[in-house]
């Protein structure tokens, strides 16, 4: 039996960065973290996009029906503002809502400001695909995938990604592990 190979999706969500006004920060952010937190093999399929409902549906199920990635990581539009469209575009392709997700990554970002209340990130499944809405801040996306640690480096609230590795596990996803010293998975004991 052939072992299959993890594939995550990567969906920067800007009018501004995909006409070219500025530089995207989103998607190198998600690269490196990846880089760095996963020791399990993977290929990437990224995607730089304007702010419409439509154009982010349809990413998102080609990403799921026709990429056949595992995981998909969003950033950016997930905010009050009329263009903020994300969760939204997210929700409308979902087979099952993970709301724990969105909960726990505001509660994270409100260590560090009072608008974190104003964010509206999601998480849902979509086949055998797990996808997040992650915050636009490239500082905000590490601090959502990790948690918190204090300044010896003990965990003092996990972040998002702790939970990743386990959630595609019972979806039928492939295994992955990561880099302890960035984030620690935790898997049910059997």
């Amino acid at each position: 039996m052939t072992k299959e190979f993890l594939k995550i999706g990567l969906v920067s969500i800007s009018d501004r960065a995909s006409s070219g006004v500025y530089e995207d920060k989103g998607l190198p952010s998600l690269q490196d973290w990846l880089n760095s937190a996963l020791t399990t093999p993977f290929t990437l399929e990224t995607r730089l996009i304007a702010d419409e409902q439509d154009d982010i549906e349809a990413t998102l199920i080609d990403l799921v029906d026709h990429q056949s990635c595992h995981l998909i990581l969003t950033t950016g539009g997930t905010g009050p503002a009329l263009r903020d469209v994300t969760p939204e575009a997210t929700l409308a392709v979902a087979d099952k809502e993970m709301p724990g997700f969105g909960e726990q990554m505001r509660q994270i970002s409100l260590n560090f400001v009072p608008t974190a209340i104003l964010s509206r990130q999601v998480a849902v499944i979509r086949k055998q695909c797990l996808i997040i809405n992650l915050p636009g801040q490239p500082k905000a996306i590490a601090q959502t995938l990790e948690g918190l640690k204090d300044a010896d480096g003990k965990q003092m609230v996990h972040g998002i990604f702790a939970a990743v590795p386990y959630c595609l596990d019972l979806i039928g996803a492939p295994y992955i592990e990561t880099n302890e010293a960035i984030v620690k998975v935790f898997r049910p004991k059997k």
